[in-house]
């Protein structure tokens, strides 16, 4: 048996990929899967409603101190959480009882400053192993393995070539972490959207642990391509141009908190997940979409996987041979990977990205020759070669339309 690691980027943590082996039946397959995400449980199409509750996004006053809404202060008194101390460091205590876990239970209060090119730039690859008993077997349509596809450099500056790609960094118990992400569309607010698209293992835990801290979003992270070397000096506004936004609100599918993990394939086929963001430092009233120029629609409705010619996903890769800095993507046919029978079959495709593109956007040509997010990067073998990700249905859309209304009136 092979063994297997997740692709939770971080020299002190993990980028987002767990790899894992499933034990092989008639059509089996023959790699160690790396899943990228927090699988929750694949129980059926319900809807997924995996609230997280409002963070608490402080914003100075003109007396120089902090305000937050008496809700927020609320729940954050709920949980015995004191905001003052959080901000000062409480909130590197992962003790189980302090781990918010449920989908109410998210609050991510914005602490200046602490996303600084250092601590962005550390964000790594761990490469911790399992063994590959942790994946159940291969009951579904699966097709043959695809071909590596090597992933391409996107060319600098990344805002003219992929304006909605960044990534979205949080904090774990193993240490600082990345994944990919994209800007999508919210029905509420047109052409004003403050939603980000990522991996539901981005955000959350899974079955044994809750919602992760200091959840922010750069988008266009490192515009101008530079090396890791060029980054050691650079300026917080040469790796962020267009701003750090932090979580206020993230939701994921009841599936992937029920039953997700670090590794294990249960749950792959619901891992995904929404952010709703606003700005560190305030953006002159501009929402997200408008800072960076651009959204994409997300498909719940996209064709099977045999009538799909080609899609082309897009992130941060950070486990070797990649160093998690550069911007890269593959664009292949997928074939039709199934990790349970009573799941949705996923999208594969052929592609060398390894950790840290967990959570990137797969996009394709919608019906009117338009680009429209159709998925996400969430598991791959271990030694790279191919991506898989979930096919967006009703559970998805669930997800989706819960931020939008949460935020409609806002």
């Amino acid at each position: 048996m092979r063994s297997i690691r997740p692709l939770f980027s971080g020299r002190r943590g993990g980028s987002a990929r767990r790899t894992v082996v499933p034990s092989l039946a008639a059509v089996g397959l023959a790699t160690a899967l790396a899943l990228t995400a927090t699988a929750c449980d694949s129980g059926g199409d319900s809807t997924a409603d995996a609230k997280a509750s409002a963070s608490a996004t402080a914003s100075s006053a003109s007396d120089g101190k902090i305000k937050i809404p008496d809700d927020i202060k609320q729940r954050l008194r709920e949980h015995g959480i004191d905001i003052d101390k959080w901000k000062n460091g409480a909130w590197k205590n992962w003790d189980k009882d302090d781990w918010l876990r449920e989908a109410d239970d998210y609050i991510n209060p914005i602490i200046k400053g602490l996303w600084n090119p250092d601590r962005m730039r550390e964000a790594d690859d761990p490469d911790r192993g399992v063994d590959d008993n942790d994946l159940s077997g291969d009951q579904g349509v699966t097709d043959p393995v695809p071909a590596p596809v090597r992933a391409q450099a996107v060319p600098p500056a990344y805002h003219d070539s992929a304006p909605t790609a960044g990534k979205v960094f949080f904090d774990s118990p193993e240490g600082t972490m990345v994944c990919s992400a994209t800007v999508v569309q919210d029905p509420a607010h047109p052409g004003k959207s403050n939603l980000v698209w990522t991996a539901g293992h981005c955000v959350h835990a899974g079955r044994k642990g809750g919602w992760y801290r200091n959840i922010a979003f750069v988008p266009a992270y490192n515009n101008s391509g530079k090396t890791e070397a060029e980054l050691g000096n650079a300026k917080r506004e040469e790796i962020a141009p267009y701003g750090v936004w932090w979580g206020d609100w993230a939701q994921t599918s009841e599936q992937w908190i029920e039953q997700g993990g670090q590794t294990g394939g249960q749950g792959a086929s619901y891992d995904y997940a929404v952010i709703h963001v606003t700005p560190e430092q305030g953006s002159g009233g501009k929402s997200l979409e408008e800072t960076v120029g651009s959204a994409l629609p997300v498909d719940f409705n996209a064709p099977a996987v045999p009538k799909v010619d080609s899609i082309t996903a897009t992130g941060y890769p950070a486990a070797a041979p990649y160093d998690g800095q550069k911007l890269y993507r593959c664009q292949d046919k997928p074939g039709r990977l199934s990790i349970e029978k009573t799941d949705p079959t996923m999208y594969r495709i052929g592609c060398t990205m390894t950790g840290g593109a967990s959570g990137g956007g797969w996009v394709e040509n919608g019906p009117d020759g338009n680009p429209v997010l159709v998925s996400n990067t969430s598991i791959g073998p271990v030694t790279s070669g191919w991506l898989a990700g979930p096919r967006l249905g009703d559970v998805a859309k669930g997800v989706y339309e819960s931020v939008s209304k949460k935020f409609a009136s806002q």
